[in-house]
């Protein structure tokens, strides 16, 4: 028998029972739910993670929807618990869904949704903020002010990369690597190359445009190019920006043959998904070229790093909060639960899961619908004319 889990219940005689197995950033998700008759109840375990096993008694013998973590093994075993308890929803609040199986809520005709549109600006900002402090040493020299080691200016102390001029490189120019490719050309005045399946048509124009004010500023326009392979935006960035989704094709994407064709004093930023490059490659090539630099959001293994990955300098990590603004959480915290409420209500699919903004407006009603539901098609979901 499941060990019983702590929680804190919402609206105790609400007619549905969703449970969330995190506590989540704002109220207003939780109010959206009360107030739809809702009993809610969050999982206040002092746990970061919690196994197949926590999950199965918070579902208990009844329960409409979850609303879950990347963190959390999504698969067979939970959505059949799901299921035996007549629910119907799951959301991630997350936009990746790497961690549920989908095909097995399939099986068990549980919807699945997860929280795009919301994450752009603000991880193509924490890229940024890598590129900018690792191409400056920020974080070297935080530590090194931190110690007591700071006596006096030296020409030497602390020298990085001017970024003014330098080329950026974008491997998958999405949504969230255009908005980033957009920053650093902008903000920086960076030349760009980029690499992706499909032509960035919109980031192109926006290049040129900016191209041409500098010109008619009298200042040196900025240039882009589309690459032909990922090869060439390794071999001619400054900086590297990783933008791609995680698959079979794209698993160790960066590995010791990609690092050894990149720029002995290149930046390589990772905010999308760990195991895109070949962390234990990258800490070898680290310690053997210790003018290149790394900021990385996403790990291989998360919450683990490689052996090694912590003692270098040239390194900066953080802990997977590319979407940790307020804005942001709140927002992925509300689409998560309309996603699960919606498919209680029998609401159908949004029409564009990238254009949550009438979802996010706290002046309005949100749209009955479910925001994004990835498995929409292969559950046969009607989808909103709105």
């Amino acid at each position: 028998m499941a060990k019983p889990v702590s929680i804190e219940v919402w609206n105790p005689n609400g007619k549905y029972r969703v449970v969330s197995t995190k506590s989540m950033p704002g109220t207003r998700w939780i109010n959206l739910l009360i107030q739809q008759d809702v009993r809610l109840e969050i999982c206040t375990e002092k746990k970061t993670i919690l196994s197949v096993e926590d999950i199965i008694a918070l579902i208990g013998d009844k329960c409409d929807g979850v609303i879950g973590q990347l963190t959390e093994d999504w698969g067979e075993e939970l959505f059949s618990a799901l299921s035996k308890a007549g629910g119907k929803a799951f959301s991630n609040m997350a936009v990746g869904y790497n961690n549920v199986d989908v095909n097995a809520a399939n099986k068990y005709g549980v919807a699945v949704g997860n929280t795009p549109g919301v994450l752009t600006e603000t991880t193509a900002e924490l890229a940024a903020s890598l590129s900018l402090a690792a191409a400056r040493r920020i974080v070297e020299a935080d530590e090194f002010m931190r110690a007591g080691l700071y006596d006096g200016w030296l020409p030497h102390l602390f020298v990085g990369n001017l970024l003014k001029g330098q080329t950026v490189g974008v491997i998958g120019a999405g949504r969230i690597g255009s908005a980033y490719a957009r920053m650093m050309v902008e903000g920086f005045k960076m030349n760009l190359i980029y690499f992706d399946l499909y032509q960035a048509t919109r980031l192109e124009k926006f290049v040129t445009a900016y191209a041409d004010f500098l010109k008619a500023n009298g200042e040196t326009p900025v240039t882009w190019k589309r690459a032909t392979s990922m090869d060439e935006v390794l071999q001619e960035a400054d900086i590297i920006s990783l933008h791609p989704i995680l698959d079979k094709t794209t698993y160790h994407l960066v590995n010791k043959e990609r690092l050894a064709k990149m720029k002995k004093e290149a930046i390589l930023i990772n905010c999308s998904r760990g195991p895109v490059i070949d962390e234990a490659a990258l800490v070898e090539h680290l310690r053997q070229n210790p003018l290149f630099r790394v900021g990385l959001d996403v790990f291989e293994e998360e919450p683990y790093m490689k052996p090694g990955l912590a003692e270098l300098k040239n390194a900066i990590v953080v802990p997977h909060i590319a979407s940790a603004s307020k804005w942001t959480r709140e927002g992925m915290a509300t689409l998560a639960a309309l996603n699960v409420l919606g498919k209680i209500k029998g609401y159908p699919v949004w029409f564009d899961a990238n254009r949550v903004e009438p979802f996010l407006n706290e002046n309005g009603k949100p749209p009955a619908a479910c925001p994004s539901i990835v498995n929409a098609k292969a559950l046969s979901l009607p989808v909103s004319k709105l």
